[in-house]
């Protein structure tokens, strides 16, 4: 197998994975950069979701909720916690849940990045029909 197969099989498995967990938000995230840096798109895909999310362990929803505690913990990523959020919709988590976790994340992170992860959350679950989470 050459080196230009073994690379497309992992993005190709990747994305398959990506596709799963995000739906069409992560295939717009990839698409984006295909002017700007391709390969930071293929690596994502290929490398993150290829190897790194696929890997036995811990479920998709376990993953996410790991992910969505670390976004927020940053700060300054809501972009990627809008991407996140839905994908913890798709994968099992509740909006309760999520809300939960990011209450949970004001103690370790401060209250500035708990908020500002709750808003982007009241925004993805508006676009998605949750509001109000009960």
């Amino acid at each position: 197998m050459t080196e230009t197969t073994e690379r497309q099989q992992r993005f190709e498995h990747g994305r398959k994975v990506l596709d799963a967990i995000d739906g069409t938000a992560g295939a717009n995230v990839i698409d984006a950069l295909g002017d700007i840096s391709p390969e930071l798109g293929h690596q994502v895909v290929a490398w993150g979701f290829g190897e790194i999310y696929s890997r036995p362990g811990l479920e998709p929803r376990d993953r996410q909720l790991v992910t969505l505690g670390m976004l927020t913990a940053l700060g300054g990523c809501e972009p990627q916690l809008d991407v996140h959020i839905n994908a913890a919709l798709n994968v099992g988590l509740t909006p309760q849940q999520i809300i939960e976790a990011f209450l949970h994340s004001a103690v370790y992170c401060g209250f500035p990045r708990a908020l500002n992860a709750t808003f982007t959350a009241k925004k993805v679950f508006a676009e998605r029909g949750l509001l109000p989470v009960g």
